[in-house]
């Protein structure tokens, strides 16, 4: 094998990333290392994928929250008060 020739390994992601996957290193404790291959796995699989993606969601994924202006919408405001003194700056100096 050349030096300009990618390796066996450049070459297997490079063909994982066509297939739509993504190379991601993560740090978890060493009781849990099997548990999120396990995970890896099963979304990995075409038969598992959907529900195990569903149920994934379902338990652990935040929702998207919209925003400031949802959040704004959603906030209890009664009884606050949002009146304020009108302020019109300091004068200018001549």
């Amino acid at each position: 094998m050349t030096s300009t020739e990618p390796s066996p390994v450049s070459r297997w992601r490079k063909r994982r990333r066509r297939q739509g996957f993504m190379r991601v290193e993560i740090q978890v404790r060493k009781e849990d290392a099997v548990l999120v291959r396990g995970v890896a796995t099963a979304l990995g699989d075409p038969e598992r994928e959907t529900e195990i993606r569903a149920v994934l969601r379902e338990r652990i994924a935040t929702p998207r929250s919209g925003g400031l202006k949802a959040l704004l919408a959603s906030a209890p405001l009664e009884g606050i008060d949002l009146e304020r003194p009108r302020d019109f700056g300091r004068g200018a100096a001549l």
